[in-house]
């Protein structure tokens, strides 16, 4: 399987961590492709999520799905379309278990609330789970998802430091254009402004990655891992991440040092077998 352009190596570590972490939003039994997976398109629309989403239901439940589709009436329309859109993305988490479609009416309901918390909820949602999406046209359509999201929390609440983080994080997770420098500049004001903001020295430190600058992702993860004190997940990310990075450079001593950092933060049986599999293969 062709894994995004940022993992290498032990990297397969990192994306395990990140959906562990970060990409159990919803409990997904389930996969959509997208439609290029099937030779048609390379274009990924909503329409097409939801008719390869509902080819995974039994025909009770697709029923059930369209009723809800076509359950708005006359009257209160928006208030009857916020609260549809809330069953449906109910709907798809519990009953469908699908990621995609449970998002994409989480965004819509957010949409049509207005409010900065829903929107920012939203838009971290997507984000989140695009990190762990290996196929490149879904991967870009959650984060323009994210990047709407954004957006419209930012036209609400222009000073919400996360939020312009998280659409410059848009640009370097999502596939967005041929260089992630536009979402860089963006997260790089918040860092100047405030050198302890954790996610901002993340985002940034995945930068330095892609763009093989590999002693600045060193600093800028050493950082996370300092500020993170008492947050399990993003300190181990910042292990695996720092791990990965002296791989790369050659330096297997300095990677198996923080591989070894990383074990006591694992609670994940499949992970810590991994990362230990890893340090013995590093060893010999």
């Amino acid at each position: 399987m062709k894994k995004p352009q940022w993992i290498t190596v032990g990297g397969a570590l990192i994306l395990l961590a990140i959906l562990y972490f970060f990409g159990r939003t919803t409990p997904e039994k389930k996969a959509v492709k997208s439609a290029n997976a099937e030779g048609t398109d390379s274009v990924i629309t909503i329409d097409s999520i939801l008719i390869q989403a509902k080819r995974t239901l039994p025909a009770d439940q697709v029923a059930r799905v369209d009723a809800l589709e076509h359950s708005v009436v006359r009257g209160d329309v928006n208030e009857q379309q916020l609260k549809l859109y809330h069953q449906l993305a109910h709907f798809w988490r519990d009953t469908g278990q699908l990621f995609e479609p449970y998002a994409w009416y989480q965004a819509q309901a957010a949409r049509l609330e207005k409010s900065e918390k829903s929107l920012t909820f939203a838009a971290h949602l997507f984000l989140q789970n695009l990190r762990g999406e290996n196929d490149p046209y879904l991967r870009n359509w959650k984060a323009l998802q994210a990047k709407d999201l954004f957006e419209r929390s930012l036209r609400i609440n222009p000073n919400n430091d996360s939020s312009t983080v998280g659409l410059g994080a848009c640009y370097i997770f999502g596939n967005m254009g041929a260089t992630p420098m536009e979402g860089i500049l963006k997260v790089r004001s918040i860092a100047e402004k405030d050198s302890t903001n954790i996610f901002a020295q993340e985002v940034l430190g995945h930068g330095s990655m892609l763009s093989g600058q590999y002693d600045r992702a060193i600093n800028r993860f050493e950082s996370v891992y300092r500020l993170a004190d008492k947050n399990n997940a993003v300190q181990l990310e910042a292990c695996l991440m720092l791990a990965e990075i002296y791989e790369r450079k050659g330096n297997a001593s300095s990677a198996i040092a923080w591989y070894e950092k990383s074990l006591p933060l694992i609670n994940n049986v499949q992970l810590k077998q991994e990362v230990e599999k890893r340090i013995k293969e590093l060893e010999r």
